[in-house]
């Protein structure tokens, strides 16, 4: 049987990360993740990923503080093994016109988000650079690309990770290590269902295809970047949007 690797994942009690933890221990991988706190929605994370056949680590991880980052890799490393996967999915939403925004709202979203990639890839770097391989992607947005009114936290967070993305590729790739980020659009998770109806059906507009995404069809694409297969892929933000971004 073949041996099974370690990924990472931060933000993975919910949403897209925890579908990413899912589908990467589908792959043949143990999983190691993160959340705020060790809530059911965690359990029910780590119960996915055995139901996988994978083993799993969970910590406890403000993905703001290096060292509690720090702490988490360790934790999982000496559980799981060095990590060949690494996914940043942690964020959060805070949204407001900049003319109101507070500072704390301004930095819980560009703090978990942008410094979280940060403070992940750095922990891991040395090592898959020492091994001379291993995979990272970050979950962005379209948002980064295009922006959008009453989000400039989200947007300069998200721009900031696709920055983040394309230099940190530029620098790793020659010890055999690709870093990634994907870019959803509409995807059906708790941060949509936050939305009201009125502005739920005004963004379902805005969708060539006429429909929400799913969290599990983003995995799908963190799942194929991390793989083999996409051994020749580095740099890129790759959207999933349904078409809103045509």
């Amino acid at each position: 049987m073949e041996e099974r690797r370690c990924a990472l994942v931060t933000g993975g009690s919910r949403g897209i990360g925890r579908a990413v933890a899912v589908r990467l221990a589908r792959a043949g991988h143990d999983i190691g993740f993160c959340s705020r706190s060790a809530d059911e929605a965690a359990l029910e994370t780590a119960r996915l990923v055995a139901g996988e056949g994978g083993r799993t680590h969970h910590s406890v991880c403000d993905v703001t503080d290096l060292e509690a980052v720090r702490r988490f890799v360790a934790e999982a490393e000496a559980k799981l093994g060095p990590p060949a996967a690494v996914v940043h999915s942690a964020g959060v939403l805070r949204d407001r016109p900049m003319a109101l925004m507070s500072p704390e709202d301004w930095h819980a979203v560009v703090d978990t988000s942008l410094t979280g990639a940060f403070n992940l890839s750095r922990t891991v770097l040395r090592g898959m650079l020492a091994r001379r391989g291993g995979a990272l992607v970050s979950v962005s947005s379209v948002i980064g690309v295009y922006g959008n009114a009453g989000q400039t936290n989200y947007a300069a967070a998200k721009a900031g990770l696709n920055g983040l993305t394309r230099a940190l590729a530029k620098e790793v790739a020659p010890y055999g290590v690709r870093v990634n980020a994907v870019a959803p659009g509409f995807i059906d998770t708790d941060m949509l269902g936050s939305m009201s109806d009125k502005a739920r059906e005004a963004a379902l507009g805005r969708v060539a295809m006429g429909r929400f995404g799913s969290a599990e069809a983003v995995a799908e694409l963190v799942a194929f970047l991390l793989s083999d297969a996409a051994g020749y892929i580095t740099g890129q933000v790759v959207r999933i949007d349904g078409g809103l971004s045509l």
